[in-house]
């Protein structure tokens, strides 16, 4: 099987692509509104009819949610898995668009040509990238190059209710060599990329009670302990003056980076003057002995999402509040347990609350920190391919965020994932006028076309 024809096809099938992808982007896939339940029923409709027309075995699986669409289909080689989501955000304010978020079209722009429209970017475009470059294998040569599992989510901007259950019940069957995931995007918006560390979550919300009731400050002023002193007190001492995390223990689990990875991330010139910049800040605020890149990918953070206590009205009620109250993140990496941080920090919290003082907690359950180990020959294959396709050779990345299909593909069905997408950091993913380039779209399709030819070597 020749690579050049598959890709000669993808180039001639472009414009009939195009108009697939825009056929289901017309498709009003919201998940969290129940509004839209049967849009998201006929999104997985459209993709099973899609899948079948490759000759995958396709079905629509249900769930207490929205369905599943599960796809099989035989080759020789590794058995690889790809995930998607035909999902989408919801398009409020829907007056800050400049068109029907559902009637795509194809725009021109001055960086070139873009697909606009709900779920271009998350994830419908991103999804049949790989669909497609499957199609041209199946037309140029009658089969694909290797055996692939097809596994796509509706419930993924919705939480994914449905996911981690369904994966349990269904493990056997969707237990492969490696995972495939198409959800993010190209460094900087030019440089191709496979996320290999993913950092996870804890947050922690909490109030905090002093006296009983309000009081008032001239006659309690001096003599009774305001909350709002216990609070920020407890707050500012998260952080020392270097921005490390003061927490015993927090950074007992967290890995240091090979010198490999070390060397592509500074080879990446990331500029944080114009990162920050552009958000109006100056100077970087994390761990001083790091670099930007480590700050964001591969080092864990306390953060304060949100702070409340006492009268916040017009003019002044002088009152020393009864209650004051946070919420608190913490992004993790490496081994980092989240039920061991939630321990460290209420240690920390209540240690340091006045006599008489009390903590009332509400918070979720955390995710730990997904890293995959890149000594798999398939991700030196993937990164070989990406970088025989674009500009500038890819590299191994971290990603800042959160995304637990990653870590729930090894947790549960003990299989690495690759983390690779094509969108760009202006494509205003869940932001009115969502777009997609059609650059994007057309060198994610040869990427993947590339990629399954380097996998099946």
């Amino acid at each position: 099987m020749s690579l050049e024809n598959v890709l000669a096809r993808i180039d001639a099938d472009l414009d009939a692509a195009t108009d697939r992808l825009i056929d289901l982007l017309k498709i009003p896939s919201i998940s969290t509104d129940p509004a839209f339940a049967a849009d998201c029923d006929r999104a997985a409709d459209w993709l099973v009819a899609d899948l079948q027309s490759l000759g995958v075995t396709a079905q629509k699986r249900p769930t207490p949610g929205h369905p599943m669409v599960v796809g099989h289909i035989e080759g020789d080689g590794p058995h690889l898995l790809f995930y998607g989501h035909y999902d989408v955000q919801p398009v409020d304010p829907l007056d800050l668009w400049d068109r029907d978020p559902f009637d795509p079209q194809i725009e021109d722009t001055a960086a070139g040509k873009v697909i606009r429209g709900r779920g271009s970017s998350d994830d419908k475009g991103q999804l049949m990238t790989f669909v497609e470059a499957c199609r041209a294998w199946k037309a140029e040569y009658g089969a694909l190059p290797c055996k692939i599992t097809f596994f796509f989510e509706g419930e993924e901007e919705s939480g994914s209710p449905s996911l981690v259950p369904f994966m349990q019940e269904n493990a056997a069957e969707l237990t492969t060599d490696i995972a495939l995931i198409c959800d993010t995007g190209l460094f900087e918006s030019a440089v191709p990329a496979i996320t290999t560390q993913l950092r996870g979550l804890l947050g922690e919300d909490f109030t905090i009670t002093g006296p009983s009731r309000d009081l008032h400050s001239g006659m309690y002023g001096g003599i009774a302990m305001n909350p709002i002193r216990v609070l920020t007190n407890i707050l500012a001492g998260l952080q020392d003056d270097t921005g490390a995390v003061t927490l015993p223990g927090f950074y007992d689990d967290v890995p240091e980076l090979s010198d490999e990875i070390r060397s592509q991330w500074q080879g990446l010139n990331f500029d944080h003057k114009t990162y920050l910049g552009d958000v109006g800040l100056k100077a970087p605020a994390g761990e001083q002995d790091r670099t930007p890149l480590e700050q964001i990918w591969s080092r864990p953070t306390c953060d304060v999402n949100g702070i409340w206590g006492g009268y916040t009205g017009d003019g002044f009620k002088t009152v020393l509040p009864s209650q004051a109250s946070a919420k608190l993140s913490f992004r993790l990496v490496g081994q980092q347990d989240p039920n061991k941080i939630r321990e460290a920090f209420r240690t920390y919290l209540e240690g340091n609350l006045p006599n008489g003082f009390t903590v009332e907690y509400r918070t979720e359950k955390g995710s730990p920190a997904s890293q995959m180990s890149v000594e798999d020959p398939a991700f030196d294959k993937a990164r070989k391919a990406l970088s025989d396709e674009w500009p500038r050779p890819a590299a191994y990345v971290g990603c800042g965020g959160s995304i637990p299909i990653a870590g729930f593909f090894k947790d549960i069905l003990g299989v690495d994932a690759m983390l690779i997408g094509f969108g760009k950091d202006d494509d205003q993913i869940h932001s009115p006028n969502e777009k997609y380039d059609l650059e994007s779209f057309h060198k994610g399709t040869r990427s993947w076309a590339r990629i399954l030819a380097e996998l099946t070597k």
